[in-house]
């Protein structure tokens, strides 16, 4: 089969289409899926320029997708492999892993053979590029929003960094559930856009006054950091007693100046939080059905062998949403 195979020579060495990657041979409780569409997440960028552990060359890039079993139903696939229903943490650490690197399989392929319990009916509202852009980021925002920010009708939320895939489904998610939802950008467009999913108002942290607008939006009973660094300080003065903050990410950078006696007086949640378990992934495809919540999609890319342009736009960071290849370009649904 084709498929996107990771190269030797990191970082970022071609992504090269093999012609002839060998697909694993069938054994008990696996299902084959045809793949197609497929999505990107920088964790497939961070892979190619080797800035994620455990790189395996060879492996076959790409944690999400959507596509058909063997029977012809309409499957997507839970990237999160080996952690149940523990709302903590993977209950084995040592054998957990995500779909994209080996020995796991990946999705930027022209099929992939998983375990079947991972494999789920698409929500019945998505078409096929809509489904695989929902797997890992949506997983990742539902713990985030869910498990970890107990977010509930009535809420205040803050989340920061709105235009990638974990912040936009937060923004969603946290909207079907009632909450009143901020969000943060360095992008005035992408702050709009943020408006007409149904934030009430976005902050552009690069303006001089972005600190005090945060505060003036607040208090805050839930913040959903992916960023990092001298927010997180901001964040935790405009949060009310109580609160949850989620961080899932440090793109702004790993050290955090904290006043430790404002998170104890104040009796401040942090929580860290990653892409979460396999009861956490029915229940957020339940969320999905219920209300009908369509994942947004920057940017289509037709063919396998167009995946390096996919790349490219998840490189310069100026996408709203997902990223998503057409693997069989015949199913353009």
């Amino acid at each position: 089969m084709r498929a996107i195979v990771l190269a030797e020579g990191a970082p970022y060495a071609p992504a090269p289409l093999s012609a002839s990657h060998p697909l694993p041979p069938p054994s008990p409780d696996t299902t084959l899926v045809t793949i197609h569409a497929a999505a990107l997440n920088h964790r497939d960028v961070w892979i190619r320029k080797g800035l994620y552990p455990k790189i395996v060359p060879g492996s076959v890039l790409g944690s999400d997708c959507a596509g058909t079993d063997e029977s012809g139903r309409r499957v997507l696939i839970n990237p999160s492999v080996n952690w149940a229903s523990d709302p903590r943490a993977p209950e084995n650490p040592d054998i957990y892993g995500m779909l994209g690197l080996l020995p796991l399989p990946g999705t930027l392929a022209e099929q992939v053979r998983v375990p079947s319990r991972l494999v789920h009916p698409v929500p019945s509202h998505l078409d096929f590029v809509h489904a695989a852009a929902l797997p890992l980021a949506g997983l990742t925002a539902y713990r985030a929003v869910v498990t970890r920010g107990e977010v509930k009708p009535g809420d205040k939320v803050l989340i920061t960094g709105i235009g990638g895939g974990v912040a936009i489904f937060a923004l969603q998610f946290a909207r079907a559930l009632g909450a009143t939802v901020i969000v943060t950008s360095s992008d005035d467009s992408k702050i709009a856009r943020a408006v007409k999913l149904g934030a009430a108002a976005g902050i552009n942290y690069k303006n001089l006054d972005w600190r005090k607008a945060i505060g003036a939006h607040g208090p805050f009973d839930v913040v959903i950091d992916g960023a990092g660094g001298e927010g997180v300080a901001v964040y935790i003065k405009s949060m009310r007693p109580g609160g949850n903050l989620v961080v899932y990410g440090s793109t702004a950078g790993s050290e955090v100046p904290l006043q430790i006696p404002i998170v104890f007086l104040k009796n401040i949640n942090i929580k860290g939080s990653t892409m979460g378990n396999e009861a956490e992934f029915k229940s957020m495809l339940e969320l999905v059905s219920k209300h009908e919540i369509v994942p947004i999609v920057s940017s289509i890319v037709d063919g396998l062998e167009r995946a390096e342009g996919a790349f490219d736009m998840m490189k310069n960071g100026n996408q709203f949403g997902k990223l998503v290849i057409r693997v069989h370009e015949k199913h353009h649904l």
